[in-house]
């Protein structure tokens, strides 16, 4: 990685110089074809795995920018790796991109969703053309070998014995590989490029490998699967793809990408014009870690609850936290599309969760810690009505109503028995205000044998109910909400925050395990008011004093009531 440069909360775009080259390829007509668009990206994912947030940046970008310029964006699954590749992957993939607000069905109705292996005919045909062109060779050397002769970086790779390997003896052994004569490891199929190239990627790089494996679309029909460098341009130049859009890591891989696509025109396979591959950075976030491995080993040593666990930096795991769609396609707009790579930081993201949820989630009052308050003087057996708004700034989202009762839960963090400096709410002689109700006056506690309070005791003001004549006569410091014994509805609370204590926990070869924060996840059962106890799963809302809060959209389906936190009110983490 070159120079990291930390983001914090900004909404300044990065200039986009990939709109620009594509304003300039429009405007000379590079990608003018009948009856098709002049923007057609795609976005490739291999179907190993389950999308993480670094993936979001590349899909609001491919989907993004079709979309502005009255183009269309491909799904295509990179599925040339059987081995490690699902049904349950692309399920997962398609409902991700659902998810996001993304889809692959242009404006004419017509679906552009894509396989690699809908084009493995298409992909031996055009090695058989290269082989008999005298662009690609077999090598029967073992797969060590052959990454040994590829030198270093600063020193030249050593030539195959086989690289001067007849063509016709070539293309036999290549149809004899597709009959499924040989093992895995016999035989590999190798482009004929040059190895004293600067470019370790174009040093013969191997297209076609043995691998008796079923494949999850095409069974047992092929034992042969060519490799991602081959596949991936082949499959942009058949689908007419104009801009592929990749991360850094490939910048080295794009004179393979040019060399082959020549090639296949050269052989009268392919025709002008052709994609071309740009590079954008990758997006690197704080306090996290995207490498599919790394994640694999959190769930397999059970320091996370799945993939799907809502701390986890995958696409369905922060979907399960309750960020937004919004909120996701917000933070990729904010931080832009850069040239350099760079670490964002963690905040911007959670800003672009608040941001979104400020103005659309309604209002509502939970209880994650209860502690029982008793107001002896309330009269027994009565309710007061009060009442608050869903949302403070739109009054057209109406107003929620809850009764005042004798006997309340409010937060623990509320009372303290001795009070220390500054502590403003509940203690023996202290007022405060009930939100939306009375002032009270704390006169008592109650203790277990142990020494825990387990109960507060306070008398009501009658006449100080807000929101009516004389309440303003009473001056308190201390407000607090609460919640009515009676109606409030019991739920699970599950406080979630960062993974790891570390912004960068796997850098510099540094073992990630030892940054897992053990404050990540706190579960207690509280109360909710009685008016959200049937809210449907996904479900957003702002818990006042606590955060932003979802309905579980797993656990809530089996009628629990469960509630994620998303995010505080404010970042707790800014020094």
């Amino acid at each position: 990685m070159t120079e990291h440069t930390i983001l914090a909360e900004t909404t300044e775009v990065t200039s986009n110089f990939i709109r620009q080259k594509i304003d300039a390829d429009t405007a000379a007509h590079k990608y003018q074809r009948d009856g098709l668009p002049s923007v057609i990206t795609r976005f490739p994912p291999e179907p190993n795995g389950y999308l993480h947030i670094g993936h979001a940046k590349s899909i609001c970008l491919n989907f993004g920018v079709a979309q502005s310029y009255g183009g269309r964006c491909h799904l295509r699954f990179d599925d040339t790796n059987p081995e490690k590749e699902s049904v349950e992957y692309v399920n997962s993939i398609k409902d991700t991109l659902k998810w996001l607000g993304f889809d692959w069905v242009d404006a004419a109705g017509e679906e552009h969703l894509y396989y690699a292996s809908d084009y493995f005919e298409q992909l031996y045909d055009f090695a058989e053309k290269i082989i008999e062109a005298g662009y690609a060779y077999i090598d029967s050397q073992d797969a060590d070998t052959i990454r040994a002769q590829r030198g270093q970086l600063h020193e030249a790779g050593q030539n195959s014995p086989y690289r001067n390997r007849p063509v016709a003896e070539s293309l036999d052994i290549f149809r004899r590989m597709k009959a499924g004569e040989f093992k895995e490891g016999e035989h590999v199929l190798r482009a004929k490029i040059d190895m004293a190239s600067s470019f370790i990627a174009m040093r013969d790089p191997v297209i076609y490998r043995i691998r008796h494996v079923h494949h999850h679309r095409t069974g047992d029909a092929w034992c042969i699967y060519p490799m991602y460098d081959f596949t991936h341009c082949i499959s942009d130049a058949l689908e007419k793809i104009t801009h592929s859009l990749c991360t850094l890591e490939f910048e080295n891989n794009r004179p393979l990408y040019n060399w082959v696509l020549a090639r296949l025109v050269e052989v009268g396979a392919l025709t002008q014009p052709l994609p071309e591959q740009t590079e954008f950075a990758r997006l690197n976030l704080t306090y996290a870690i995207t490498s599919k491995r790394k994640l694999l080993q959190l769930v397999e040593e059970r320091q996370v609850d799945g993939w799907d666990d809502p701390r986890m930096m995958t696409l369905v795991g922060v979907r399960r936290r309750g960020f937004t769609p919004e909120s996701i396609r917000l933070f990729c707009e904010r931080i832009g599309v850069s040239k350099a790579d760079s670490w964002i930081d963690m905040s911007v993201l959670e800003q672009a969760v608040r941001d979104d949820l400020d103005e659309k989630a309604p209002r509502a009052v939970a209880v994650l810690k209860p502690l029982k308050l008793i107001i002896d003087n309330f009269p027994e057996g009565h309710a007061e009505p009060c009442k608050a708004p869903v949302h403070p700034h739109h009054p057209d989202m109406g107003e929620r109503h809850f009764k005042l009762t004798k006997e309340l839960w409010i937060e623990q963090d509320d009372f303290m028995a001795e009070p220390v400096k500054g502590f403003f709410r509940l203690f023996v002689g202290n007022k405060v205000r009930l939100r939306y109700g009375f002032v009270i006056e704390c006169t008592g506690f109650d203790v277990d044998d142990q020494g825990n309070v387990i109960a507060v005791h306070a008398n009501y003001f009658a006449d100080s109910k807000s929101g009516t004549e004389g309440s303003n006569n009473y001056k308190v410091k201390g407000n607090i909400h609460w919640l009515s014994d009676a109606s409030a509805s019991p739920a699970e609370i599950r406080v979630y925050d960062r993974l790891f204590t570390d912004p960068h926990p796997d850098a510099g070869g540094k073992d990630f395990m030892q940054a897992l924060n053990p404050d990540s996840k706190h579960v207690s059962q509280g109360y909710v008011e009685n008016s959200i106890a049937d809210a449907a799963p996904e479900t957003h809302f702002q818990f006042e004093r606590h955060g932003y809060f979802v309905t579980d959209r797993l656990d809530s389906k089996t009628g629990a009531l469960v509630f994620n936190r998303i995010v505080g009110l404010k970042d707790t983490w800014k020094k």
